[in-house]
Protein backbone atom coordinates (compact mmCIF):
# COMPACT_ATOMS: atom_id res chain seq x y z
CA UNK A 1 0.00 0.00 0.00
CA UNK A 2 1.37 3.43 -0.81
CA UNK A 3 1.81 6.22 1.71
CA UNK A 4 -0.30 8.48 -0.53
CA UNK A 5 -3.26 6.09 -0.43
CA UNK A 6 -2.94 5.42 3.30
CA UNK A 7 -2.21 8.95 4.51
CA UNK A 8 -2.70 11.38 1.62
CA UNK A 9 -5.67 13.48 0.63
CA UNK A 10 -6.20 12.23 -2.94
CA UNK A 11 -9.44 10.30 -3.49
CA UNK A 12 -8.37 6.85 -4.73
CA UNK A 13 -10.91 4.28 -3.46
CA UNK A 14 -10.22 0.60 -4.15
CA UNK A 15 -13.64 -0.36 -5.49
CA UNK A 16 -12.18 -3.71 -6.63
CA UNK A 17 -11.27 -4.91 -3.11
CA UNK A 18 -14.14 -7.38 -2.82
CA UNK A 19 -13.39 -8.76 -6.28
CA UNK A 20 -9.77 -9.33 -5.19
CA UNK A 21 -10.95 -11.15 -2.07
CA UNK A 22 -13.36 -13.29 -4.09
CA UNK A 23 -10.62 -14.23 -6.54
CA UNK A 24 -8.24 -15.36 -3.77
CA UNK A 25 -10.92 -17.85 -2.68
CA UNK A 26 -10.46 -17.11 1.02
CA UNK A 27 -13.49 -18.11 3.10
CA UNK A 28 -13.92 -14.84 4.99
CA UNK A 29 -16.59 -12.45 6.21
CA UNK A 30 -16.28 -8.73 7.01
CA UNK A 31 -15.19 -8.09 10.60
CA UNK A 32 -15.63 -4.60 12.03
CA UNK A 33 -13.75 -3.51 15.15
CA UNK A 34 -15.82 -0.96 17.06
CA UNK A 35 -14.88 0.86 20.26
CA UNK A 36 -17.10 -0.70 22.93
CA UNK A 37 -17.38 2.57 24.85
CA UNK A 38 -17.75 5.22 22.13
CA UNK A 39 -19.18 3.26 19.19
CA UNK A 40 -16.41 4.58 16.92
CA UNK A 41 -15.57 2.25 14.03
CA UNK A 42 -11.83 1.55 14.25
CA UNK A 43 -11.08 -1.05 11.57
CA UNK A 44 -12.85 -3.10 8.94
CA UNK A 45 -11.10 -6.36 8.14
CA UNK A 46 -12.04 -9.94 7.40
CA UNK A 47 -12.35 -13.02 9.57
CA UNK A 48 -12.45 -16.73 8.90
CA UNK A 49 -13.19 -19.52 11.37
CA UNK A 50 -9.57 -19.60 12.59
CA UNK A 51 -9.63 -15.82 13.22
CA UNK A 52 -12.85 -16.12 15.26
CA UNK A 53 -11.51 -19.05 17.25
CA UNK A 54 -8.27 -17.16 17.93
CA UNK A 55 -10.14 -14.00 18.90
CA UNK A 56 -12.04 -15.88 21.61
CA UNK A 57 -8.98 -17.81 22.75
CA UNK A 58 -6.68 -14.75 22.95
CA UNK A 59 -9.32 -12.20 23.98
CA UNK A 60 -8.15 -9.89 21.19
CA UNK A 61 -9.60 -8.82 17.85
CA UNK A 62 -8.18 -11.18 15.24
CA UNK A 63 -8.53 -11.01 11.48
CA UNK A 64 -7.54 -12.98 8.41
CA UNK A 65 -5.22 -10.85 6.29
CA UNK A 66 -6.47 -11.22 2.73
CA UNK A 67 -3.36 -9.52 1.33
CA UNK A 68 -0.87 -11.70 3.23
CA UNK A 69 -3.13 -14.77 3.45
CA UNK A 70 -2.38 -15.27 7.15
CA UNK A 71 -3.81 -14.85 10.62
CA UNK A 72 -3.50 -11.30 11.96
CA UNK A 73 -3.86 -10.69 15.69
CA UNK A 74 -4.21 -6.91 15.80
CA UNK A 75 -1.40 -5.49 17.91
CA UNK A 76 0.88 -8.54 17.85
CA UNK A 77 3.69 -6.52 16.25
CA UNK A 78 2.71 -2.93 17.14
CA UNK A 79 1.65 -3.54 20.73
CA UNK A 80 -1.62 -1.70 20.06
CA UNK A 81 -4.03 -4.53 20.89
CA UNK A 82 -7.80 -4.46 20.67
CA UNK A 83 -9.15 -6.23 23.75
CA UNK A 84 -12.25 -8.22 22.89
CA UNK A 85 -15.33 -7.22 24.90
CA UNK A 86 -18.05 -8.84 22.79
CA UNK A 87 -18.65 -10.31 19.33
CA UNK A 88 -21.88 -9.58 17.46
CA UNK A 89 -23.11 -11.26 14.28
CA UNK A 90 -25.63 -9.93 11.77
CA UNK A 91 -28.95 -11.55 10.86
CA UNK A 92 -27.58 -13.30 7.75
CA UNK A 93 -24.51 -14.54 9.63
CA UNK A 94 -22.16 -13.04 7.05
CA UNK A 95 -20.40 -10.33 9.07
CA UNK A 96 -19.27 -9.74 12.65
CA UNK A 97 -18.63 -6.75 14.88
CA UNK A 98 -15.84 -7.01 17.41
CA UNK A 99 -16.67 -4.72 20.33
CA UNK A 100 -13.22 -3.79 21.64
CA UNK A 101 -11.20 -1.59 23.97
CA UNK A 102 -7.92 -0.11 22.83
CA UNK A 103 -4.91 -1.46 24.72
CA UNK A 104 -2.30 0.86 23.29
CA UNK A 105 -2.18 4.21 21.57
CA UNK A 106 -4.23 3.39 18.50
CA UNK A 107 -5.52 0.70 16.19
CA UNK A 108 -4.42 2.03 12.79
CA UNK A 109 -1.00 1.16 11.42
CA UNK A 110 -0.65 4.75 10.15
CA UNK A 111 0.57 7.49 12.45
CA UNK A 112 -0.32 11.16 12.85
CA UNK A 113 2.13 14.03 12.30
CA UNK A 114 3.51 13.46 15.83
CA UNK A 115 4.30 9.80 15.06
CA UNK A 116 1.50 8.42 17.25
CA UNK A 117 -0.71 5.59 15.97
CA UNK A 118 -4.13 6.92 15.05
CA UNK A 119 -7.00 5.64 17.22
CA UNK A 120 -8.80 4.18 14.22
CA UNK A 121 -8.50 3.86 10.46
CA UNK A 122 -11.34 6.32 9.79
CA UNK A 123 -9.42 9.60 10.15
CA UNK A 124 -10.36 11.28 6.85
CA UNK A 125 -13.67 12.36 5.34
CA UNK A 126 -14.73 12.47 1.69
CA UNK A 127 -15.84 15.89 0.41
CA UNK A 128 -17.29 16.86 -2.96
CA UNK A 129 -14.87 18.93 -5.07
CA UNK A 130 -16.67 20.08 -8.22
CA UNK A 131 -17.34 16.93 -10.25
CA UNK A 132 -14.95 14.78 -8.23
CA UNK A 133 -14.07 14.05 -4.63
CA UNK A 134 -11.21 14.84 -2.31
CA UNK A 135 -10.28 13.89 1.23
CA UNK A 136 -9.82 15.98 4.37
CA UNK A 137 -8.38 14.98 7.71
CA UNK A 138 -10.81 15.00 10.62
CA UNK A 139 -9.89 17.60 13.23
CA UNK A 140 -6.86 16.52 15.25
CA UNK A 141 -6.03 13.62 12.91
CA UNK A 142 -3.40 15.23 10.68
Amino acid sequence: MSKEIEEGLNFNVDFKKLKKIASCEADVIPAIAQDADTGEVLIVGYANLLALQTAFKEGMATFWSTSRNELWIKGKTSGDFLELVDVLINCEQNSVVYKVRLKGKGSCHTKNKDGIARKGCYYRRIVKDGDSFKLEFLPGQE
